[in-house]
């Protein structure tokens, strides 16, 4: 698969400029699945040596991925639900990609997958990955801006979305994704959350992380009621607020066990939407766009 002729988008406002900035900058220390890397570096593809670029680099922009480690539920929980859908026959989109892990695993299960991403290098990466993962005849990826898509209306069956929202303005994002999913489709965002005050001073303290934009964008829980004005259904669960205890004990023997009975606690406070605010991610779904004057 060609990877050489990834070309930027043209004639963009400065805020989506230094969105690619940052993500450029970040795709190209790390070609590989930045969620997993710090638990789990035997499990990336094409392994670990050829995936990150610069060592001293990684550790000074993905200083965050050590929060990943206790992300298992959340993860679990989006996958199956990916897994569920993305059934051969099924037109899925990977609504801002980044390095392509869930259109890549989406995949998998023989549906035909699309990713866009306004990043060319992380498109670049994309493909790579889909080669080395061997579903590069049914998964592709294109340069493309989120908030004015070239698709035709009603076009997926099923989108998933990772950690994308806080970078684009909400409401156009909501319009797209409502003009280009089918009737009978469906949609799956992974998200973190602004509320809780520690999380957001951490946002704050590692600048290197994230754009400014992105810092006073996480999404709150009134973002679901603008969700509401395009889509009859949103169903949201929320993650991870007793497990963060357990990240430092991510490389000992404890951490296993002592992760799993914080997620036990985290399910059973997290069900109460007054606490599960203060969680780290919600996993919300849409379906049943509304029509809209």
């Amino acid at each position: 698969m060609e990877t050489s002729n990834v070309k930027p988008l043209e004639n963009l406002e400065e805020r989506k400029l230094k969105e690619i900035e940052h993500s450029e900058r970040r795709r190209t220390i790390l070609q590989g699945y930045e969620r997993h890397i710090d638990t789990t570096l035997d499990e990336q593809v094409g392994g670990v040596p050829s995936l990150i670029r610069d060592n001293e680099a990684f550790e000074q922009h993905f200083s965050n991925v050590k929060y990943y480690s206790v992300a298992t539920g959340s993860e679990k929980y989006y996958q199956d639900w990916l897994r569920q859908r993305c059934t051969p026959g099924k037109k899925v989109l990977d609504y801002c990609c980044g390095n392509g892990e869930n259109g890549i695993y989406s995949a998998q299960f023989g549906a035909d997958v699309i990713g866009i991403d306004i990043s060319p290098q992380g498109i670049e990466n994309c493909r790579l990955n889909a080669v080395r993962e061997g579903v590069d005849k049914n998964c592709r990826f294109e340069v493309m801006d989120a908030e004015a898509t070239q698709f035709p209306d009603d076009s997926f069956d099923v989108i998933v979305e990772y950690g994308a929202l806080h970078h684009l303005d909400y409401p156009k994002a909501m319009t797209e994704l409502h003009r280009i999913i089918k009737p009978t489709g469906e949609i799956i965002c992974v998200e973190a959350l602004r509320h809780n005050p520690l999380i957001h001073l951490y946002r704050r303290m590692t600048p290197d992380l994230r754009t400014a934009w992105e810092v006073e964008h996480i999404l709150t829980v009134q973002h679901l009621d603008q969700s509401r004005e395009y889509f009859e259904e949103v169903n949201t669960k929320f993650f991870h607020l007793a497990s963060l205890a357990a990240v430092p004990f991510r490389k000992t023997s404890i951490f296993k066990p002592l992760r799993g009975v914080l997620d036990r606690i985290d399910e059973s406070i997290l069900k109460r939407p007054w606490i599960g605010k203060y969680a780290w991610i919600m996993v919300f779904t849409m379906a049943k766009p509304r029509k809209l004057a």
